[in-house]
C-alpha cells in the first residue's frame, strides 16, 4: 500500500494476514518451503533496494525461532530486538541473542519499548534505564520508549505518529530512527 500522499516522501507498506487461519498455515510450513521463502525474501530485498532505490526494508517479526523470524534476520543488515521491561522478554531477549543473533554476527540493538513513564521522566532517568539493559543484554540500547497510554488507545489503528507529528512519542521516534542510523 502507497501512504506516500501521508509523508513528505515514498513510504510503502506491506502487511501480513493476521487471520487465525493464515496463521495456522504458516505455522504448517517445512523446513523446504521457510528455504525457498528466504531465496524469496532476498530476491524482493535486492529488488527494493537496489532496483526500486527504496532506503530502507524493515521487516517486523514476531519473536523467536520460528523460520520466518530466522529467515528475517538473515536477509536483515541490522537487527532492532524490541523488547519490554517484563522479565519473559527480558530473558528471552538475552537468550535470543545468545543463541541467535551471535551465531549470525549481525548488527544488533535493543528497544525497549513500553517503560512506565514515571520511571524516566527526565533525560537523566531514560539514560540511566538504557544504561541498566545495555549491561544486562551486552548489547547496545538505542533508548527506551515510554509507555503513551494515548498510543495504546488507537489500537493500532491508524499510523500514530503521522496523525500526531508535535506528539513526544513522535519525537521520541524521530531521535530513535536518527540512532538507529548510527549503528
Amino acid at each position: 500500500m502507497d501512504y506516500s500522499d501521508r509523508i513528505n516522501g515514498p513510504l510503502y507498506l506491506g502487511l501480513a494476514n493476521s487471520s487465525t487461519e493464515a496463521i495456522r498455515e504458516m505455522s504448517a510450513k517445512d523446513r523446504k518451503w521457510e528455504m525457498k521463502a528466504l531465496g524469496r525474501l532476498l530476491s524482493l530485498r535486492n529488488t527494493l533496494l537496489n532496483d526500486l532505490e527504496f532506503d530502507y526494508l524493515i521487516l517486523d517479526t514476531s519473536p523467536g525461532l520460528q523460520y520466518s523470524s530466522i529467515n528475517a534476520i538473515v536477509s536483515a543488515d541490522t537487527v532492532i530486538v524490541v523488547t519490554t521491561m517484563d522479565i519473559s522478554d527480558i530473558e528471552g531477549t538475552q537468550r535470543m541473542v545468545r543463541e541467535l543473533y551471535d551465531l549470525f554476527e549481525k548488527k544488533t540493538g535493543i528497544l525497549v519499548n513500553k517503560v512506565p513513564i514515571e520511571m524516566i521522566s527526565s533525560i537523566e532517568e531514560r539514560e540511566k534505564l538504557r544504561k541498566k539493559y545495555e549491561e544486562m543484554s551486552n548489547l547496545p540500547v538505542i533508548d527506551v520508549l515510554p509507555c503513551f497510554c494515548d498510543v495504546l488507545r488507537l489500537g493500532g489503528n491508524s499510523i500514530f505518529s503521522l496523525e500526531k507529528p508535535e506528539h513526544p512519542f513522535t519525537k521520541i521516534l524521530h531521535e530513535i530512527a536518527a540512532k538507529i542510523e548510527k549503528l
